[in-house]
């Protein structure tokens, strides 16, 4: 183990309004899209439950409103990696940005 001291002053960061704002933008977004995600998750065994006549219904052929709702959440996934991505690199500047202004 080193004894070298971090780079960062992470005390002192901790106590910038800049640093508490970005952990709270991160946070609302974080768990937003994890209700989100569990929610839609979640509807398709519920739907398949509660509704069955209505994820029963022929869409085209013989695909059915359950198998276009689960193929959804494929890209449901996907779109919501798509979005992490773009608003994480984001943060990452805003963090970057919020280091650099402790030295």
């Amino acid at each position: 183990m080193s004894d070298q001291k971090s780079p960062v002053d992470w005390e002192r960061l901790e106590a910038k309004p800049e640093f508490r704002a970005l952990i709270s933008k991160k946070a609302r977004f974080i768990i937003g899209a994890t209700i989100f995600f569990m929610s839609y998750y979640l509807a398709l065994p519920i739907l398949v439950g509660y509704f069955p006549d209505l994820m029963k219904k022929k869409v085209w052929g013989e695909v059915n409103v359950a198998y276009v709702f689960a193929l959804s959440q494929f890209f449901m996934a996907w779109i919501m990696a798509f979005v992490y991505v773009r608003v994480a690199t984001r943060w990452d500047k805003s963090a970057a940005s919020v280091i650099s202004d402790q030295h």
